[in-house]
């Protein structure tokens, strides 16, 4: 009897260790929801760990996601993202764009980033009002805003929490992350964004968005999504939230 093919991959590159059993657990929630799909994770060497821009732009620099790349590809994958919101966001909109384009040169795949996942799940959401619940200091988290608009979101709100490390964010439970949601929610915004991986959040969704009352999108959940759209997959899963309710653009 012939073996069955491997069911396709996206391969994550993911700085340090935070809350990368998310992904996991997203690929198992995406399983019980019929898709049929892997989402291997590979780590990055990050530096110093620290929400600061300088760090950041050193946490996001074409050596240290290359360094990654073959270790991720032994996974048998058909694409590729860089699973992090800050040190892609750091670099601007067209320092974010020339990190996927070296990403996808030097892996020969797709690419993307969280960033971009970002854009693209307000995209497709169909929304124009967002509010910004970050963990980042104010500072970081105000160049994240500056990305958003300039992929044409409005954003209505931000609040930033000052925290530095992503090792302090891995470890927040659902009440923090709740309180972090709330705390950033604004009434003309039309969806929430919390934009930091190093947050656990694949558990929470339907939480998050029965409190808040509207949609959530979080960093490890557009990222999964965004692979997903990388392999021409669309899965519809309501367990992570509205976004997974809706066709991508």
């Amino acid at each position: 009897m012939a073996q069955a093919a491997p069911a396709p991959a996206v391969g994550f590159l993911y700085p340090g260790h935070s809350a990368e059993d998310d992904y996991p657990r997203l690929e198992r929630i995406l399983t019980e929801a019929g898709a049929r799909v892997r989402l291997p994770l590979v780590h990055t060497d990050i530096g110093e760990d620290a929400h600061r821009v300088d760090a950041l732009l050193e946490m996001g620099s074409a050596a240290r996601l290359a360094a990654k790349v073959a270790e991720v590809k032994e996974h048998g994958i058909a694409a590729v993202v860089w699973a992090c919101t800050s040190a892609s966001f750091v670099f601007g909109p067209e320092g974010a764009r020339q990190q996927v384009r070296e990403l996808a040169d030097t892996a020969g795949l797709p690419a993307s980033s969280t960033s971009f996942a970002f854009a693209n799940a307000v995209r497709d959401l169909g929304v124009e009002r967002v509010s910004v619940a970050a963990t980042y200091p104010e500072d970081v988290a105000e160049l994240f805003t500056g990305f958003l608009k300039a992929a044409g979101a409005e954003v209505v709100a931000m609040r930033g929490s000052g925290i530095i490390t992503a090792a302090e964010v891995g470890t927040w439970g659902e009440e923090e992350v709740l309180a972090l949601a709330r705390g950033g929610d604004h009434p003309d915004a039309q969806a929430v964004l919390l934009p930091d991986t190093a947050l656990h959040t694949a558990a929470y969704l339907p939480a998050l968005e029965e409190a808040l009352g509207k949609p959530v999108l979080t960093a490890n959940q557009v990222t999964a999504r965004e692979g997903l759209r990388l392999l021409d997959l669309e899965v519809r899963c309501p367990a992570l939230g509205t976004l997974f309710t809706r066709p991508a653009a």
